[in-house]
């Protein structure tokens, strides 16, 4: 008798010869094995898989409408990892014969007429070694969905301290929550119009808030000064953006790596005379350029304590004065094609919507 464990095992037998599907049926019944299909059909078979996976196939090769290696063609075109062992029940020894078979997907053989004790002997091996196949596979599934879950917690760990780490640098400047979340969402805006994905997109939208990360290393004698800086005091101010990079570093995730490229490269120009390394055209990183973009334009937009608001329509000319000189021409380009959009981001995170 079969264990518990095989007793409920499903079994599928195909063969169109009635008394060869009632013979199996008794031998596997009186054996007691509960859960038996038979099918003399074999045009049936891939159907009725698919409505209840089976856990062993007794399949007879010579049918009409479709032999045996035409079924198994077609199961093996299902593409299951779990397809169960097809076990080949057949009247013929040639070597040939019984090699195609076992290339075309069967796992043993059968012969005809069938030795009752075989028979039971290979369906149990067989089943046992399925049971063994299931379990391992559904360990796997487990053990891959732990990792994603793991994974996502990380994702979601690293994004709370970047979000907090913006948050941290506000209270240290004039700006607001409420700029953070316009600049963010405006290179988030330009990124999927640039064409980059929607991980690429959301990467951005969670980096950017970093940029000014590093004014947390500025003295507030410097940082918060309302007039114009001296020479000086405007070198250290610059410092902010390596500071930044700096406070970003060592970790290899997407999120910080981005972050860090950002803060460290927003201040570069397209014509090589920003800061701090004065890169110059396509050696600045596109997630600097948009940066770059995003935050003067909402910088400038936005009432600060040192000074007023300029119009929407003031910024927009002094950005495409610049065009070539400080931004990327062909983001400038895309800036226009989506300023319709980018006001109503605007709108969207108006002062009144900070948190």
């Amino acid at each position: 008798m079969p264990s518990d464990s095989l007793s409920n095992e499903r079994i599928l037998i195909v063969d169109d010869e009635p008394a060869n599907l009632k013979l199996l049926d008794r031998m596997l019944g009186q054996q007691g094995y509960r859960n038996r299909i038979l099918i003399d059909d074999p045009r049936q078979v891939v159907d009725r898989y698919r409505q209840a996976r089976t856990d062993l196939i007794l399949l007879d090769i010579n049918m009409p409408y479709l032999d045996g290696f035409q079924v198994m063609e077609r199961l093996m075109a299902l593409n299951d990892p779990l397809l169960p062992p097809i076990v080949i029940l057949t009247a013929q020894h040639g070597k040939d014969f019984l090699l195609r078979a076992l290339t075309a997907g069967a796992r043993d053989f059968i012969t005809k007429p069938f030795d009752r004790n075989e028979l039971l002997m290979r369906v149990h091996n067989l089943l046992q070694a399925q049971l063994a196949h299931r379990l391992l596979h559904d360990q796997k599934t487990v053990l891959e969905n732990m990792v994603r879950a793991r994974t996502e917690e990380l994702y979601r760990t690293r994004l709370q301290i970047v979000q907090r780490l913006g948050m941290a640098s506000e209270y240290r400047d004039e700006e607001t929550g409420s700029h953070i979340l316009r600049m963010s969402h405006i290179c988030a805006l330009l990124a999927r119009a640039l064409g980059w994905s929607d991980d690429q997109c959301d990467l951005i939208l969670n980096a950017s808030p970093m940029h000014d990360i590093g004014k947390i290393g500025i003295p507030d004698s410097i940082l918060l000064k309302p007039g114009k800086f001296e020479p000086q005091e405007w070198e250290v101010m610059k410092t902010h953006a390596v500071i930044g990079a700096k406070l970003l570093e060592g970790d290899d995730s997407d999120l910080l790596c981005m972050a860090r490229e950002i803060a460290l490269t927003h201040h570069e120009k397209w014509d090589g005379s920003g800061y701090p390394n004065g890169l110059s055209g396509i050696s600045i990183p596109v997630a600097g350029r948009i940066a770059a973009l995003a935050d003067v334009f909402d910088a400038l937009t936005s009432e600060r304590p040192y000074k007023k608001a300029w119009t929407v329509q003031a910024a927009w000319d002094l950005i495409k004065e610049n065009r070539g000189k400080h931004f990327d021409p062909d983001l400038v380009d895309i800036f226009e094609q989506q300023f319709p959009a980018i006001l109503e981001i605007r709108e969207r995170f108006a002062e009144s919507s900070a948190h």
